[in-house]
């Protein structure tokens, strides 16, 4: 089993930043993917970036070069720094852990962007 857990959301006024950390703990395989999803009220949970085992990162269009996702394999730590926020961006925010055993989800973190 892996526990995410998740820090780092809060309110912030449009243009302002935050960051997010997830710190993955458990069984870790190796390979391994790590990434942020986001979930707004009424829609889908949607991929914001995530970080295969390689490196290779992928952003939703929407938040490319706003957003920058970074992880730390030996601490197995994720984390998401969210500049120039907007108010869609506002939604509860999810760490995702995948190895070959599956996927695992943190509980979360509201993100809320609002004057």
């Amino acid at each position: 089993q892996v526990q995410l857990v998740e820090s780092g959301g809060g309110l912030v006024q449009p243009g302002g930043s935050l960051r997010l950390s997830c710190a993955a703990s458990g069984t870790i395989f190796s390979p391994n993917a790590m990434g942020w999803y986001r979930q707004a009220p009424g829609k889908q949970r949607e991929l914001v970036a995530d970080i295969a085992a390689g490196g290779i990162t992928t952003y939703r269009d929407s938040v490319k070069g706003r957003f920058t996702a970074s992880r730390d394999n030996a601490k197995s730590t994720v984390s998401l720094q969210m500049n120039s926020l907007k108010p869609e961006d506002t939604a509860v925010y999810y760490c995702n852990y995948r190895d070959r055993r599956g996927g695992y989800w943190g509980q979360g973190t509201q993100v809320t962007v609002s004057s």
